[in-house]
């Protein structure tokens, strides 16, 4: 008896921590759906006025076809995209070689590799700039692509870690099968790393979409604008448009929220599991 109420009052406290938690969403949610004179309202209106009117949809179709925000959308995922698969790529094989080859320096690359996680990006970001200037990349997507193909220490981490744990007789046989490093990663690594592989593109596909300094630095021309780029323009020296601005944000969250959605369960699997498959 004392078990099943300490299991409700356990329910409880998890289901007040989730309604604190969503709270913030669904208060953008409703807003989004509220004209822009009724969003301050006092007292305020919890049932959005445009809700049950022919003006529902105002706001979002505003936000699409005076803002252009579907191209922005477009453009956010074909380059954060490019940018996560850039991780998955160079993350994997520098783990790969972390993890099973033995050279001289390793422990001190991979040592150096983690001590650049507590550089925090204001420090490098000057530096990067000044690159990429040189570069003539200015007003152009590589600046936000090719640095996810060129480093990558959390994935690197968390990719080394899980590779350590696939069995050594596996590298063993591939080795007096004939194998080189290549084939071996391929063939016998990389298929038991799904479940870390997609919770790394999850990982980086939200913190490059999240991300504003980078975009408001390099991207100056406006069909080349990102989704967070796109939302600081409902704000300007005289106010901002906060209907247009809720709505422009429940778009952006959109994406993550799909992708979440259909990869959880990877990552529920990389956090459980301490194995190899099978």
């Amino acid at each position: 008896m004392k078990q099943k109420q300490a299991d409700r009052y356990r329910l409880l406290l998890i289901a007040l921590v989730a309604i604190i938690y969503i709270f913030p969403f669904l208060w953008m949610l409703s807003n989004s759906f509220m004209s822009e004179k009724n969003i301050f309202s006092v007292p305020p209106k919890f049932i959005p006025d445009l809700l049950f009117t022919d003006q529902v949809l105002d706001n979002y179709k505003e936000v699409f076809t005076q803002y252009n925000f579907g191209r922005y959308t477009i453009n956010s995922l074909w380059v954060y995209t490019l940018a996560a698969f850039g991780q998955i790529v160079v993350c994997s094989l520098a783990g790969f070689a972390l993890s099973t080859m033995q050279f001289r320096g390793k422990a001190l690359i991979f040592s150096l590799l983690i001590f650049t996680l507590m550089i925090p990006v204001q420090v490098t970001i000057i530096p990067e700039y000044y690159l990429f200037l040189k570069l003539n990349w200015m007003d152009t997507y590589l600046p936000l692509i090719v640095p996810s193909f060129l480093a990558g220490a959390f994935g690197t981490f968390m990719l080394k870690e899980f590779f350590s744990q696939v069995p050594r007789p596996l590298f063993d046989a591939g080795i007096i099968d004939g194998v080189n490093a290549y084939q071996m990663f391929a063939r016998i690594y990389l298929p038991q790393a799904t479940s870390p592989l997609a919770t790394l593109f999850i990982i980086a596909f939200m913190n490059n979409w999240n991300d504003l300094l980078r975009p408001m630095l390099y991207i100056s021309s406006r069909d080349l604008y990102t989704v967070t780029i796109a939302l600081s323009q409902f704000q300007n020296q005289y106010g901002v448009k906060w209907n247009l601005l809720l709505a422009g944000s429940v778009l952006s969250v959109l994406p993550l929220l799909v992708i979440f959605a259909f990869s959880q369960r990877y990552i529920i699997e990389s956090t459980m599991s301490s194995g190899i498959k099978g």
